[in-house]
């Protein structure tokens, strides 16, 4: 990923010196669909095409693309494209379109040890110099197959479900983990898309865990270390199921 570099003033323990940092670089993108425009967008000038395709099933928009081709700063999508859902403002500034998202199957089962294993994935070489970035990562079949770093963290959820997207992947079977904060709109981006175990670094949200909980997915927070927070529906995770309880999936 590109940084730009610039000169700053540190003060550490009362004591001035000057420093060299690396920072992260946004930008602005139009995503147009079927030749309209849908939003703006702010994000990091990577992995585009994955960006389109992602926002379009993670928000609902549509259940599959068609194309997806990038010029200048338009991100132009094809796709048959659902119509409904309330466009309204999400806490990061980006736009989301709010529609009851569906509930997903069964999926996989994971272990206590994966959750410490996916949550590791996430950080980056990047994420650790600039501290100004957010990560994903999309792992199939216990297998990292995307990674994503933005300026948004939307952005990146939406960019691993835009490989998803683009490659075929079956989504049901696949896992999301991210830096990112968990409010209702990250949540129901898994829902749309299939996948039924997000891992966070960081909280959720009341109307986060409800969406979870609504949408039959596994919500796990706070994954840092040796400890994280099931908040959802914990039979998936080996070990954490109440004896007879039955699944919730399909």
């Amino acid at each position: 990923m590109d940084l730009y570099t610039c000169t700053g003033i540190q003060v550490k323990d009362g004591k001035p010196r000057e420093i060299t940092d690396e920072v992260c670089i946004e930008s602005r993108f139009r995503l147009m669909v079927n030749g309209d425009e849908v939003t703006a967008m702010v994000a990091s000038a990577e992995q585009l095409r994955e960006l389109g395709a992602g926002f379009m099933v993670s928000e609902g928009l549509a259940e599959k693309v068609e194309s997806v081709e990038v010029n200048g700063d338009e991100i132009r999508v094809g796709a048959e494209a659902r119509p409904g859902g309330m466009r309204v403002l999400e806490t990061s500034g980006g736009t989301a379109y709010v529609r009851r998202p569906p509930r997903v199957g069964a999926g996989p089962r994971i272990g206590i040890d994966d959750v410490s294993l996916m949550t590791a994935a996430i950080e980056s070489e990047d994420w650790r110099k600039t501290g100004g970035l957010h990560c994903s990562v999309l792992f199939c079949d216990g297998t990292l197959v995307a990674k994503a770093c933005d300026v948004g963290r939307h952005n990146t959820v939406d960019k691993v479900i835009g490989h998803a997207v683009l490659t075929g992947l079956d989504r049901s079977r696949c896992i999301i983990g991210c830096t990112g904060r968990q409010p209702a709109g990250m949540v129901a981006k898994a829902a749309h898309a299939g996948i039924p175990v997000i891992i966070s670094r960081a909280a959720s949200t009341d109307q986060g865990i409800a969406t979870a909980e609504q949408a039959g997915i596994t919500l796990i927070c706070f994954s840092r270390g040796d400890r994280f927070t099931v908040y959802t529906h914990p039979w998936r995770v080996e070990g954490l199921a109440a004896p007879g309880e039955i699944s919730y999936g399909d």
